[in-house]
């Protein structure tokens, strides 16, 4: 049997891209393995969002041409966000590749494993996780029409695809029969959700559709755009118990005019204006956010300005990126670029004035008592758990530690007692704790 094994760069979008890849290929015969030792065929699936994470990706190619030019019998394969654009160049310069392969065309994939494709094998496709089974992402669309002048995704994804709601019903009922506690919807922007096949907003709908299925799970709302937040959603995260009080909501900036040059919609009053009445409509709402510092011509008082209204609105998290002159996007032939030292000086600025915040925020939590999702032991500690509350995304937000015996995949309601480490929670099993 021909044995397959898959290292994944990049995002959970592309993560969903990897498991979907596994599913397909043991779907036609191939068997999913762990170890690269152990397999025939590795895939890598690569990112080129930025430059460091394309360095990432070829690196990581470097890696396992060197591997393979020690056991010649394993074919490398390459697919994934840069083989769009230099999938011809990686197979010249990289000689060690067998396949570049585009994400929809994996067919190519089985000759090298001297196999043809077998029509109907796929009908029960299953997605084989890469996150376990609790947690798991849901990815409602593909592609970007927002044209921000920095990101190169449309030219890499193409234009925005949201899939069939029905699919993703089906989907995301498949999820919670494997046993996941929470579903993550995800896209580069999934309040545009529908705009390309009704012409209507249509995420809310879909999420009423996944809520309304039997179980006992989160929905969790991850890479809003702030304009096109329409009351209908809001009135979904509102009302709806499965959906977590959460948004992520990528602002990159505040200032009017960055925005303008960032080529996004909307203002600062806008922006203030849509927190407000987010916060208004859902006083428990955690928001999240990344900002992008040293875009070309950001002056000192625009950063100023960003930093003055984190300290105003006070997100729950806050993310942060120095600019990166990716070739090809309009953003890269801007006048006054910013050097990487004031760039660098801007991000650990802007992160400090966040950690004082998010620290306060935790601290205020001492004393409440919050629902948990157990994920995983504390170390080796047997009455220790690692979990997260509906207020933290996975692998961005802190954790909960708490003190309970409940098996990970249990949602165990937990009293907070303490801060650790500025990011994280501690708490205890109200159950177990008198």
């Amino acid at each position: 049997m021909v044995k397959v094994a898959l290292e994944t760069l990049g995002c959970s979008k592309n993560m969903v891209d990897s498991e979907n890849i596994l599913g397909y290929l043991k779907s036609q015969g191939l068997i999913p393995v762990d170890k690269f030792e152990e397999a025939d065929i590795i895939v890598i699936n690569t990112c080129g969002f930025i430059t460091p994470a394309k360095e990432e990706s070829i690196n990581t190619i470097l890696e396992l041409a060197a591997y393979k030019e020690r056991n010649n019998k394993v074919k490398l394969v390459v697919t994934g966000c840069m083989i769009a654009k230099y999938g011809l160049e990686l197979l010249k310069e990289i000689p060690e590749i067998d396949a570049a392969v585009d994400i929809n065309n994996l067919d190519s994939i089985l000759p090298l494993a001297g196999k043809s494709y077998v029509p109907g094998n796929n009908l029960e496709l299953k997605r084989i996780s890469q996150t376990g089974n609790f947690v798991r992402y849901l990815k409602i669309a593909e592609g970007c029409d927002n044209l921000c002048t920095y990101c190169t995704i449309p030219e890499l994804k193409g234009r925005y695809q949201s899939s069939s709601k029905e699919q993703l019903v089906i989907e995301a009922r498949e999820l919670i029969t494997e046993g996941a506690k929470e579903l993550n919807l995800i896209a580069q922007d999934i309040t545009r959700y529908g705009i390309d096949t009704t012409g209507k907003h249509e995420l809310a709908e879909l999420i009423k559709s996944i809520s309304n299925l039997e179980g006992e799970f989160w929905i969790r709302l991850l890479y809003c755009y702030p304009t096109d937040i329409t009351p209908e959603l809001i009135d979904v995260v509102a009302n709806y118990p499965k959906v977590c009080k959460y948004l992520d909501i990528p602002l990159q900036h505040v200032s009017t005019s960055v925005l303008n040059k960032m080529g996004r919609r909307g203002s600062k009053e806008e922006i203030i204006e849509l927190i407000q009445k987010l916060r208004s409509r859902i006083p428990q709402l955690s928001i999240r956010s990344t900002f992008i510092v040293g875009f070309p011509g950001e002056t000192n008082e625009e950063f100023e300005e960003l930093l003055d209204f984190l300290r105003e609105v006070k997100l729950d998290w806050v993310g942060a990126f120095t600019y990166w002159q990716e070739t090809d996007t309009p953003a890269a032939k801007l006048p006054n670029q910013i050097p990487q030292r004031i760039k660098e000086e801007r991000y650990h600025k802007l992160m400090e004035v966040q950690r004082v915040l998010t620290l306060s925020k935790n601290r205020s939590l001492i004393g409440s008592r919050l629902p948990v999702l157990i994920e995983d032991n504390f170390d080796d500690e047997a009455h220790y758990k690692i979990g997260r509350s509906q207020y933290q995304a996975p692998e961005v937000d802190g954790l909960v530690i708490v003190k309970t015996t409940k098996e990970s995949g249990n949602f165990v309601e937990t009293e907070i007692t303490d801060v650790n480490n500025e990011f994280d929670l501690l708490g205890e099993d109200i159950n177990e704790s008198c």
